[in-house]
């Protein structure tokens, strides 16, 4: 039986061969092409550990941060099999993704196309799995694996102490490691009301530097203060 140019894919990102995924590729390979097992070319690449294929496959398209039908994505299969370099890989697609989507953002809203922007996502229904926070699509609002990038970001708007604020709690990554550096005051801006009920179960309104804000940040503004700090998502 002849394999689909797909399935070849996948059987060349599992064994890391670079060049049998670019002349696939440019052949007209589907790098977002799911198998019989739900399983991605990239997230192959990322269980076998080889960071060169998931460059390649992320250049053409492929998503990062799909998941298969168990809920997991290519960088969680990096993590969980110890593949450094090709984590790093992934973590930095993450990183720019979210660059890209700011900058997006930005300009919508300097066109004035952000009225209402965000409002879908509010009035969607989140789930909480173990090791992630998905939409009524299953699609991954954010993931355990992207740890490392919150802690990284902590870092930063901490480095100067004082007063911290983060818009966006989704999983409480961010706001975890913001807590470890122990600011004087850790405002928390939530919209999603469902988020923010888990916040209140899990105790964050309880600590005491923590002031949680509930809303759109547009909203809220007049609640806000000055800050040493500021992580931001725009909702």
């Amino acid at each position: 039986m002849v394999k689909s140019a797909e399935e070849q894919l996948c059987e060349a990102a599992a064994a890391g061969d670079c060049a049998k995924i670019d002349d696939l590729l440019s052949a007209g390979a589907d790098p977002t092409y799911f198998d019989a097992s739900g399983i991605t070319p990239l997230m192959y690449a990322a269980r076998h550990g080889h960071a060169d294929s998931a460059r390649r496959l992320l250049s053409a398209g492929a998503p990062w941060n799909a998941l298969s039908p168990s809920n997991v994505s290519a960088g969680d299969l990096a993590m969980e099999h110890a593949h450094q370099e090709a984590f790093d890989v992934l973590l930095n697609a993450g990183i720019q993704a979210e660059l890209v989507l700011g900058t997006i953002a930005r300009v919508a809203e300097r066109n004035g196309e952000k009225e209402g922007g965000g409002l879908s996502y509010l009035e969607d229904r989140v789930f909480f799995g173990e090791d992630k926070l998905m939409d009524s699509e299953s699609k991954a609002v954010m993931m355990e694996w992207e740890r490392p990038l919150m802690e990284a970001h902590a870092r930063a708007v901490c480095c100067g102490g004082g007063k911290v604020l983060n818009v966006g709690f989704g999983m409480g990554l961010v706001d975890e490691a913001i807590q470890r550096y122990g600011p004087v005051q850790h405002t928390i801006v939530e919209a999603h009301p469902e988020v923010y009920e888990r916040m209140l179960r899990s105790g964050w309104g309880e600590k005491e530097n923590v002031k949680i804000v509930f809303g759109r940040w547009q909203d809220v503004l007049p609640q806000l203060e000055s800050y040493d700090g500021k992580i931001f998502t725009e909702f």
